[in-house]
């Protein structure tokens, strides 16, 4: 039994008949019949019988098309209660973004005054793991490096930043000097890096290849706030995003020549997510703070 098969018993029982009800919905007196006997298929008693050359509803399909007239009722309220929810300018949005990410975007978001309310989640994950996470939350912040693999055609994508990321050195490392640098100046130097299956990964390697040499990777930490400390302190050098990293006195940042070294800074969510309003709204805020951030 659905929605269907109800509707088409009501008219049939309304209009008297399987070809006027037939022409109220537009559709051929077999597709009629059709739907009957679909809906008969579940009812354990005869709903329609024979009138000469006419169908009508016996007494139990009388009495099942008048609780068709409620489940459609319940129906149209329960669309409209949808509708108006997809339509709320204040609904909640959950948003999730990886740490350097949300130390950049969250605080503007928050101080956006955009209608929504917000509820916000930290979610530093391998590149992979970043589209899954579309499940728990209306919209996700994820980075991919230039050679990873694009997004997956199940979620949306709306793009943030193109992000350079910059070799960081002390600020009186004797590299400091240089306006930009080459993997030859950097490969002897100690490194800081991210932890293993994290993009990022895979630019320090593509570092050490230009270099002729391996990288020597003595550190390992995933958020930029703690890697500027230790950069400060000549832990080593690491690389760290030109837009989104809080900016450090101790260090300064210098463009390597010679190997791809930007990342994509995207907004993934589901297709579906974006019917609602609010969410609308705040992928309207995120880009409009994306542009804040790359100026």
């Amino acid at each position: 039994m659905d929605e269907r098969q109800l509707r088409v018993l009501r008219e049939v029982g309304e209009l008297g008949s399987v070809t006027a009800a037939a022409e109220a919905l537009l559709v051929t007196p077999s597709a009629i019949s059709q739907q009957l006997r679909l809906l008969q298929r579940s009812m354990p008693v005869p709903l329609t019988e024979r009138d000469g050359r006419r169908v009508v509803l016996t007494a139990a399909g009388r009495a099942l098309a008048g609780a068709a007239a409620d489940v459609e009722s319940a129906l149209a309220r329960a669309r409209q209660t949808v509708a108006e929810f997809v339509e709320q300018p204040d609904g909640v949005v959950t948003v999730a973004a990886f740490h350097s990410a949300a130390a950049a975007f969250f605080p503007r978001l928050l101080r956006s005054g955009a209608a929504p309310q917000l509820s916000l989640h930290d979610e530093d994950v391998p590149q992979d793991e970043f589209p899954p996470l579309t499940r728990e939350y209306d919209i996700v912040l994820a980075h991919r490096l230039d050679h990873t693999a694009a997004w997956p055609r199940t979620v949306a994508v709306t793009p943030l930043l193109h992000e350079p990321m910059d070799v960081a050195v002390p600020v009186d490392h004797p590299l400091a000097a240089k306006r930009s640098l080459t993997p030859r100046d950097v490969a002897g130097e100690p490194w800081i890096t991210v932890h293993d299956g994290f993009p990022l990964l895979a630019t320090i390697e593509a570092i050490g290849a230009a270099a002729d040499r391996r990288l020597d990777v003595v550190h390992r930490v995933n958020e930029f706030t703690v890697v500027a400390e230790m950069v400060a302190a000549g832990a080593g050098l690491a690389l760290i995003p030109r837009w989104t990293a809080r900016p450090h006195p101790g260090i300064v940042l210098k463009p390597l020549r010679g190997v791809q070294t930007h990342r994509h800074v995207d907004a993934l969510h589901r297709p579906e997510r974006t019917a609602r309003r609010a969410v609308r709204t705040i992928l309207t805020e995120l880009r409009t703070a994306a542009e804040t951030i790359s100026d």
